[in-house]
């Protein structure tokens, strides 16, 4: 499975990057709000910092627009992948830039009806939100599911790269149900390695060494 992080946070990505484990990068408007920065410079240190699909979402509601935007994210560095909503001017402009070989991410996916739809367009990733599923009291990960079931019916070549994953449970259960790739907040990716038996045995082994007074090199 693709780890993907979902970040405009540079020092925090590079922290993540640095373990030679992360395979691409998503940003949104909000992100982008929170960093403080210019878009174009953002997303082009990202892109010396990971070497993979960065997703760049465009601002504009129209296809004109969203057009005009997604070229201009698109010529920032052949890694770009343009970020478009899940509307019918973005599913437009996903099928106008697969015809122009650019990678998309169609985002905001909330039904099996919308994931087909964005796999008929020619969008390279499509964005299912777990979290805010969840939030509504229904179950994120059913979605997950059903969009695989369904795209392995149809035989999309559209990759599922699930979002507003929140949980080392999501993250588990989204490898169980076999999809691609998932998009995960830093902190959330750093915390995967974490248990509590892992750290108790080492401690041990840790303190065992120690006793032995020996060295390795």
């Amino acid at each position: 499975m693709k780890f993907f992080i979902d970040t405009a946070d540079l020092a925090l990505l590079r922290k993540c990057a640095d373990t030679g484990l992360v395979d691409g990068v998503t940003t949104n408007p909000t992100l982008i709000r929170q960093s403080g920065r210019n878009i174009h410079e953002v997303i082009a240190e990202i892109c010396t910092l990971v070497d993979g699909p960065i997703s760049a979402e465009v601002a504009a509601m129209d296809f004109e627009g969203m057009k005009a935007e997604g070229q201009v994210l698109a010529a920032i560095h052949p890694n770009v992948t343009v970020k478009l909503p899940m509307t019918w001017d973005g599913l437009k402009a996903a099928r106008f830039f697969a015809a122009k070989k650019i990678k998309t991410n169609v985002t905001l996916c909330f039904s099996v009806n919308q994931a087909v739809l964005a796999a008929k367009a020619g969008a390279t990733f499509v964005s299912p939100f777990i979290g805010r599923l969840d939030d509504i009291t229904s179950e994120g990960m059913d979605l997950i599911v059903d969009i695989a079931e369904a795209f392995e019916a149809i035989g999309a070549k559209t990759e599922i790269l699930g979002a507003s994953v929140r949980t080392p449970l999501h993250v588990q259960q989204c490898a169980l149900a076999g999809i691609g790739a998932i998009t995960i907040p830093p902190a959330l990716f750093l915390k995967l390695i974490e248990h509590p038996l892992t750290k108790a045995g080492l401690d041990t082994f840790a303190a065992d060494w120690a006793s032995t007074g020996q060295k390795i090199a």
